[in-house]
């Protein structure tokens, strides 16, 4: 790999450009065309920026053909909204500043330089802080070195009500993602001293928190954005009761906390199906989002009631008739109806729907949904149609 710094210079720049002109930069002709005019390094450099770039635009939109970026810096760097969301909580909190521990790419940084706020960002990977200076264009001090060891003289002497501390914690081993706190960078147990010790702090996790991590005093968020669940995070705040709550973007609209929150009951099949946000399963707030609906099966998510109900935190579907999940009695079904665009979901069933849906060779006119799920009575697929009706509650 070139000194990252190669990429900051005239000749690097321009071989950023000439990338971005290849029609797929992942390919032998871009490579080849690129190393007529520039170095083998450096054309592998610039085509690996140029291919990073296509991509992080549905991320960061036409900000990211201006950004210098790494493929885990890109994969795990906070979408804009959520980014945005989370600044504008820490600066109503009256802060002045924030010290973002692990600052990656500077995807947060820029949200908290947005909001109004002074910005000391850390970064202990030599190429990640050469390129979050690069993105930040002196929006935020950037310090490469380690967050533990940064974090005192960098807080030294500041009003404790003044300063923020965001830490956005490395959880990935060379064998993918982690949640075995022992392997995080910097440490758990550092992690846990931040939300204890600073009035204004905030934690970045990955969405599959496990609530036994969760201290009993912080709160835990949990973010939906468009429909994915995209993070969890443990909060310190002087207004931030503990609990748990989840909020759901772009409609920025929240629900919790709550402390020891109640499982729906399970009940039989009935005439409607909810599909909760997935953040409301994380969070195990789906009771009081919905309360009166039942599980279709203990811990599934699916729930059932004999109302439709309108609401941004679960997708609504009728019931219109139940199937034997037996691949011939589907096929069969298909067949019958002609259909020829096939949705099927799934939960808790193990199978793969696009598989099945080959399997089932769908041909003709008409479209379906299948949900393929446990309930009382057994497996069941119900084909389902989704609601929009004007009299839901």
């Amino acid at each position: 790999m070139i000194d990252p710094e190669r990429l900051l210079t005239p000749e690097g720049e321009r071989a950023i450009a000439l990338a971005a002109e290849q029609a797929d930069p992942g390919s032998l002709a871009a490579a080849t065309a690129l190393r007529r005019h520039v170095e083998p390094d450096l054309a592998a450099a610039a085509l690996d920026q140029a291919a990073l770039r296509r991509r992080a635009r549905a991320k960061f939109g036409p900000a990211a053909d201006r950004m210098l970026l790494t493929a885990h810096g890109t994969e795990q760097a906070t979408r804009p909204t959520v980014a945005a969301w989370r600044a504008r909580r820490i600066a109503a909190s009256g802060v002045h500043t924030v010290v973002d521990l692990g600052c990656g790419l500077g995807a947060d940084a820029l949200a908290f330089h947005a909001a109004g706020l002074d910005v000391v960002a850390v970064e202990r990977d030599h190429c990640t802080a050469v390129f979050a200076r690069h993105n930040l264009a002196g929006r935020a001090r950037v310090i490469e070195g380690d967050a533990v060891a940064e974090l005192p003289g960098l807080v030294a002497g500041r009003d404790p009500a003044s300063v923020a501390v965001f830490c956005d914690p490395a959880r990935r081993t060379e064998r993918g993602r982690t949640w075995r706190v022992d392997q995080f960078s910097p440490p758990w147990d550092f992690v846990v001293s931040v939300l204890r010790e600073f009035p204004v702090a905030c934690v970045k996790l990955g969405p599959g928190l496990p609530l036994d991590l969760v201290p009993d005093d912080v709160e835990a968020r949990w973010m939906s954005e468009a429909g994915d669940v995209v993070e969890a995070a443990l909060w310190r705040l002087p207004d931030a009761a503990p609990g748990r709550s989840v909020t759901l973007l772009p409609q920025d609209l929240s629900v919790g906390p709550a402390i020891a929150p109640g499982e729906p009951p399970v009940g039989d099949l009935n005439r409607y199906l909810v599909e909760p946000d997935g953040a409301l399963l994380r969070a195990g707030l789906t009771a009081s989002v919905f309360p009166g609906w039942a599980q279709l099966a203990p811990g599934l998510g699916y729930l059932t009631g004999d109302r439709p109900v309108d609401s941004p935190w679960g997708e609504t579907f009728e019931v219109l008739e139940v199937l034997d999940p037996g691949e011939k009695s589907l096929r069969q079904w298909v067949r019958a109806n002609r259909v020829g665009t096939l949705e099927i979901k799934k939960r808790a069933v193990d199978l793969d729907p696009a598989a099945l849906r080959r399997r089932l060779k769908p041909a003709g006119p008409g479209t379906a949904t299948l949900v393929l799920t446990p309930t009382t009575r057994g497996t069941r697929a119900l084909v389902v149609r989704r609601f929009r009706g004007k009299d839901a509650e």
